[in-house]
């Protein structure tokens, strides 16, 4: 098993399960939109017995905004709807 370790974006320092090892990028869910991470670097431990194949993936952008408007925050607040 491999492991995708997420650099930077609201996923970082968060390891995941990296199924296809050969993936250069990762488009992973994240609250109603969806994020991108691209790896950065070759793969690393890839003998055997040195641990988990480890890649990194840095931050590239998000689908949509992920901040919440300056409306949503206030609702949060006052608890309007």
């Amino acid at each position: 098993m491999a492991i995708a370790r997420l650099h930077g974006g609201p996923l970082d320092g968060q390891t995941l399960p990296l199924d296809d090892e050969t993936s250069d990028r990762l488009i992973l869910p994240y609250s109603e939109t969806q994020v991108v991470y691209e790896r950065a670097g070759a793969a690393e431990n890839t003998g055997e017995g040195d641990g988990p194949t480890s890649s990194e993936f840095h931050f590239v952008e998000a689908e949509d905004d992920i901040a919440p408007s300056a409306d949503e925050r206030d609702d949060r607040v006052t608890g309007d709807d």
